[in-house]
């Protein structure tokens, strides 16, 4: 059997498929001058494939292109893989200079740990810095690969249980302290089991299962399937505590990816446009482990949204690493 050793750790830049990001061109000296573009990188950088049959010290090679019309020399390249993974040597030098068309060669070790279960997502960095080429002085190219499948949809995530009747409360947890949503409340609100909610452009659907079993995601980083094509993804919930905040990932069908920012306000109490969003239906009181009570205080779900690119066709979702995110649904605005 293969074992690892330890080799100097190096923390990973985190990105999201195989692609090059040039420096950019300096900005326009005059105050009234446009803007200047971006230059496109001529400097190409890839990454070879990893071996994540762990534990295992796995060899790497990146390669740098020059497709540039001038020499390109003076040449270091560096690679990362994800956060805590080892990698040696962190930067190697490339001696000579390297004319059109050439290529130039690094070779790393990086220690990858024994396989995760679930799917996950591992990204891998290498940056070239360099004189002559281009002109930019700077080239990443980066490699992601998954394993597992990321869950057919948001109710097969479900873990908790936010909503219970009246008649029977003990089952539901929502805010860690046996604390839920009333049934018969929200259906009073328009939020029966099944029911559309309308919110922010997006038609999203209340959870449709009995009271008392699972109905809600609190989010930790669960990778979800949804398909199709918007300008902005919807989620639909509310937030337990008062930081019920994080950023969300975006998978195209392309490789390409999308982060965005949203939050929710605590289910009462906060400001109901806390952190941007949109109060979706209050209902009154809630159940406790005793049964139902606290009728003179409002209890809330809320939606928000993050850009998407509407070119693109989503392929799966990254939720939030923070429990205190809470989500019923989440649908594709048009």
């Amino acid at each position: 059997m293969r074992t690892a050793r330890l080799i100097n750790p190096l923390r990973a830049a985190v990105a999201a498929a195989v692609l090059l990001v040039p420096a950019q061109a300096a900005s326009a000296s005059a105050a009234s001058a446009p803007p200047a573009a971006a230059a496109e990188s001529q400097t190409e950088v890839t990454v070879s494939p990893v071996d994540l049959d762990g534990p295992v010290i796995s060899t790497v090679k990146v390669t740098v292109r020059n497709s540039a019309p001038q020499r390109l020399r003076s040449l270091k390249v560096s690679f990362a893989g994800p956060v805590g993974w080892a990698v040696q040597p962190s930067v190697q030098s490339v001696s000579g200079s390297f004319a059109t068309g050439a290529s130039a060669s690094a070779t790393f070790r990086i220690q990858v740990p024994e396989k995760r279960s679930g799917f996950v997502i591992r990204t891998f960095t290498a940056t070239a810095t360099y004189q002559g080429g281009d002109g930019l002085g700077t080239a990443t190219g980066v490699r992601t690969d998954r394993s597992g499948s990321p869950q057919a949809n948001l109710a097969a995530a479900y873990n908790g249980v936010a909503i219970t009747d009246e008649s029977a409360t003990t089952a539901g947890n929502y805010d860690g302290e046996g604390n839920s949503f009333s049934a018969q409340k929200l259906a009073a609100a328009g939020l029966a089991p099944g029911a559309e909610v309308d919110a922010l452009g997006a038609t999203l659907t209340w959870p449709d299962v009995p009271a008392g079993t699972k109905d809600n995601v609190a989010s930790a980083g669960q990778a979800v399937s949804l398909a199709g094509q918007g300008s902005r993804l919807v989620f639909l919930g509310s937030g337990v505590g008062s930081g019920a905040t994080g950023k969300a990932t975006v998978y195209y069908t392309d490789g390409t990816s999308t982060t965005g920012s949203f939050g929710f306000p605590n289910w009462s109490f906060d400001p109901a446009d806390a952190h941007g969003a949109t109060l979706v239906a209050s209902t009154d009181g809630r159940n406790r482990p005793d049964g139902y009570g606290n009728a003179t205080v409002k209890y809330r779900v809320f939606a928000h949204s993050i850009a998407l690119d509407p070119s693109r066709t989503v392929e799966f979702v990254v939720l939030p690493a923070n429990g205190n995110v809470h989500l019923f649904d989440m649908a594709i605005a048009s």
